[in-house]
């Protein structure tokens, strides 16, 4: 590989934060260079908002399933079923929008490489170096070692991301995570469905069995499913819990496609650039929504945000740019995730506040403005008495004046 080879910036990692960086950077005439390791694949709910599907022109055929309805489930196995008015909630395959994202980037411009990142240095003028083992496939102790240039280096390398503590990001050895793990399995067939099953339907179990602090799930992903849960307790059994919620749902007895596990954030860093050529995105920035545990819309827009912000400061010679990308996403979903946060604090803490909280969503307000947010990606402001309920039968079941 040729060591004199220079890149405007250099995207590390290829997931829907870095490939969406890269794709904007290319779009905007600069050169990128899009590494990524082959044959990762995170696990993931799926889940995307009509918002993303929008903004970023996702085809329709990227959508495996359509979800109409969401039931959430309390421990007491009572249920409350929320239909998603006038929309949607599209469910895609990592495997598949993922490369699709990638190979955007690269119709766009972008040079694509498979490699794993190892390290970063400087030449004798400051400029960065960034050192990977070029591959194929992902294998460990197979590659080639090889190095590029880089003006501006995006670390979309996910959560405990290398180019974070490389690129000395101030703050990220003080980031808490949480463990998700899920399994993708073969959807029953028509003769073998379970009574309550339907494809059309995420359930999410708010239960202490399938996890203490988060939920489980079960999402559609047309001829494959999604059964996964997260928790920030070391000593709690991802894989035992998710062997348990088949069990519960009626699901045990079908073929398992593939299990994957990883760190999740807990929140966004305070700081996503390390004042000089470094600018993180996606999980790698920390942006996965606390209580939902929604990321890849937010791993878009933060990728996207980098971009702009590398690109700015490329124009101006300015590295007070790379802040931007930080400044303007807080501005734009600071409050959603500080909402969500005291939420999940609150709300997820014990069995009869899980019970509680599923009771709340029975209400017809609640439901209206909370898919309304989701699909839109911003806090809805319409309909201010029914914020005004909503605040008052929070208060009654906070205070336990309200039956469950």
């Amino acid at each position: 590989m040729n060591t004199d080879e220079i890149f405007d910036v250099v995207v590390i990692g290829g997931g829907p934060a870095g490939a969406t960086a890269a794709h904007e950077l290319a779009r905007q005439g600069r050169s990128v260079l899009l590494l990524d390791r082959a044959g990762r694949i995170k696990p993931c709910g799926g889940a995307i908002p009509p918002r993303l599907i929008k903004d970023f022109n996702i085809p329709d055929e990227l959508l495996v399933a359509k979800a109409q309805c969401a039931r959430m489930i309390a421990p007491s196995n009572k249920h409350v079923d929320i239909p998603i008015d006038n929309g949607f909630v599209g469910m895609v395959n990592r495997e598949s929008f993922d490369e699709w994202l990638r190979a955007r980037a690269q119709t766009a411009g972008a040079v694509r490489r498979t490699g794993v990142f190892e390290k970063l240095s400087r030449d004798a003028d400051g400029t960065s170096i960034v050192h990977y083992s070029a591959r194929e496939r992902h294998q460990r102790g197979d590659g080639t070692p090889a190095q590029v240039r880089a003006r501006v280096i995006v670390g979309a390398d996910g959560a405990k991301s290398q180019v974070a503590r490389q690129g000395a990001v101030p703050g990220v050895e003080d980031t808490q995570y949480v463990f998700a793990y899920h399994e993708i399995v073969r959807a029953p067939t028509q003769e073998a469905r379970p009574a309550e099953y339907d494809g059309t339907r995420c359930d999410v179990y708010y239960q202490g069995r399938f996890s203490p602090d988060f939920y489980g799930w079960v999402f559609p992903h047309g001829d494959t499913m999604s059964i996964g849960t997260g928790s920030a307790d070391k000593g709690f059994s991802l894989r035992g819990s998710v062997q348990k919620m088949r069990e519960a749902s009626g699901l045990s007895g079908l073929e398992t496609l593939r299990r994957e596990g990883a760190p999740l954030p807990m929140k966004p860093l305070r700081r996503w650039d390390n004042g000089r050529d470094v600018v993180l995105a996606g999980d790698a920035a920390g942006v996965v929504a606390p209580a939902s545990g929604e990321g890849i819309y937010y791993a878009m827009l933060g990728g996207e945000l980098a971009a702009q912000a590398a690109h700015e400061m490329l124009a101006t010679g300015d590295v007070r740019a790379l802040k931007l990308a930080r400044k303007r996403f807080m501005k734009l979903h600071g409050t959603v995730f500080t909402v969500l946060g005291i939420m999940q604090w609150f709300w997820y803490v014990n069995e009869k506040r899980r019970e509680r909280f599923v009771k709340i969503c029975e209400d017809r307000d609640v439901q209206q403005l909370t898919f309304e947010s989701y699909m839109n990606k911003q806090l809805t402001r319409k309909k201010p008495m029914a914020h005004v309920r909503i605040f008052l039968k929070d208060v009654s079941h906070l205070l336990g004046f309200a039956r469950v």
